[in-house]
């Protein structure tokens, strides 16, 4: 009849193995404190897998002849919440080393068949072990440990002794190095800003005198001067320039719309002239396009229940030169219904003046620009917003609230958008990037940060589109970007 066979559990860290000389279990019967891993390496492999290679010095190894240690190796995760056994190797004393072959020799089935390698000890002797073993890769395991579990069997008085230390030196985190970098914004030496309105004052039928007691013109009016009051009274800014530009709608002739134009745009301008006296003359610049057939196609477009739609705009779009046979075409379409819509509801709102009132804004102080950014950031250059970012501090709510307002004053300046993204992903605010983002300039640098942002979600597919995008917009840092991602990825694959 076999003996009884006990076994109990042994368990210790690689680290502590790596460290010769250090007793473990102090006067406790086990084995695991006298062996040595005397080379180690862990790797992922191309395949996906985990290779674990290590030599294990057997060298202070004594064994009793009748004992068997069966040594599991553990890969368990930084956190030890998860765990993954390796297939174990063996070591036999004397004695039990010819049992098991006995018995395999006899029974004809292995006494260890998930063993890497079964030794028998010859204590006292110089004796190398090595182990070669592979599992599938999980991403737990990045950052984790390797434990030693040991078990021995043929002995009644095994002592317990558990004992366990960490280690995070195998599969090391892997963190991608992306350029991207804060943009230093350029100086603007002369700070030119301009704003541009719509004018609608209602002439009578073929005439260009502006009535300000005809229909809505008071109100019009007064818009008007208020706007541009509001620059001519800021002691902030100077005038450069005010630009009327007047429109006409495509009923009657082409030549004289274009007259009309241009007789209600001067007229508008020479209004105005009398009205904001304070202004120098000499700003004012009037220029006329007779009928805006660009402008009609906005119209009928924010009416998408017009009847016969589709025929209408490619009317306008295919209308040459002969602009009255375009307007006869329109006036044919049947129903005639049609024409009076476009008449009634269309045509009118592109008989207007537009002014644009240019303007010069001074440089302001940095505590000036404090109180400047909470109202009217876009009169501050980006270099001004981005002083008064920094004066707050990288990473403040204040930095990040200021170089938002930046990107919302100026969504088509690349500097402002990559600034403010940035400051959005190191608050991790990411999402947000990413929307900032979607809304700005295709600029090469601004696909790059996208791809940065993209990876530090997760979602790598979307990530290598951006980086690739920016790469094919000539921004070169983009396609290191590419290649660290692609390690990365497959790094992180399973």
């Amino acid at each position: 009849m076999m003996e009884e066979r006990l076994m109990k559990k042994h368990i210790i860290s690689l680290a502590i193995l790596l460290a010769s000389g250090v007793s473990v279990f102090g006067q406790n019967t086990t084995y695991l404190s006298e062996i040595r891993i005397t080379d180690r390496q862990v790797v992922k492999t191309s395949d996906r897998q985990v290779n674990v290679k290590m030599e294990v010095s057997l060298d202070e190894l004594d064994i009793k002849r009748q004992h068997s240690l069966r040594v599991v190796p553990v890969i368990l995760s930084a956190d030890g919440t998860q765990e993954r056994e390796l297939p174990p190797f063996v070591i036999n004393g004397k004695v039990r080393d010819k049992v098991q072959q006995r018995m395999e020799t006899l029974d004809g089935v292995s006494a260890n068949p998930d063993a890497v390698v079964t030794v028998r000890r010859k204590n006292g002797s110089s004796q190398v072990l090595s182990y070669d073993a592979s599992v599938p890769f999980q991403r737990w395991m990045i950052g984790g440990n390797i434990q030693l579990r040991g078990y021995v069997t043929g002995c009644a008085l095994c002592d317990d002794g558990d004992e366990t230390a960490t280690t995070g030196d195998i599969l090391p985190e892997m963190t991608p190095e992306y350029y991207s970098p804060v943009m230093k914004p350029k100086e603007e030496i002369v700070k030119r800003r301009s704003e541009t309105r719509s004018a609608r004052v209602q002439f009578r039928q073929n005439s260009s005198n502006i009535r300000p007691d005809y229909k809505n013109n008071r109100a019009e009016l007064d818009s008007v001067r208020q706007s541009i009051l509001l620059v001519k009274d800021n002691n902030d800014l100077t005038i450069t320039g005010i630009y009327v530009t007047g429109y006409a709608s495509p009923e009657g002739s082409f030549d004289y719309n274009m007259t009309l134009s241009e007789r209600r745009a001067k007229s508008f301008t020479e209004y105005i002239k009398e009205d904001l006296k304070g202004i120098d003359p000499s700003v004012y610049h009037v220029d006329w396009k007779g009928e805006d057939w660009a402008g009609l196609r906005e119209e009928v477009q924010k009416h998408p229940k017009l009847l016969k739609i589709d025929e209408v705009l490619n009317i306008i779009d295919n209308c040459g030169d002969d602009k009255d046979a375009c307007e006869e075409q329109i006036k044919g379409l049947v129903p005639p219904e049609i024409y009076q819509r476009l008449l009634n509801e269309m045509y009118g709102p592109i008989r207007r003046n537009e002014y644009r009132v240019e303007y010069n804004v001074r440089h302001f102080s940095l505590e000036e620009g404090r109180q400047m950014i909470k109202t009217r950031p876009d009169l501050m250059s980006v270099s001004e917003i981005q002083q008064v970012a920094d004066s707050y501090g990288k990473g403040s709510p204040e930095y990040v609230d200021c170089l938002m307002r930046g990107a919302k004053a100026y969504p088509n300046d690349v500097t402002a958008v990559n600034n403010a993204a940035l400051a959005l992903m190191e608050a991790d605010r990411t999402d947000e990037a990413i929307r900032l983002l979607d809304n700005a300039p295709q600029a090469g640098e601004l696909l790059n940060l996208k791809g940065v942002a993209y990876s530090k979600l997760g979602d790598y597919e979307q990530a290598e589109k951006a980086f690739s995008a920016a790469q094919a917009k000539g921004y070169t840092p983009a396609g290191e970007n590419l290649t660290q991602l692609k390690k990365y990825a497959e790094y992180m694959a399973e």
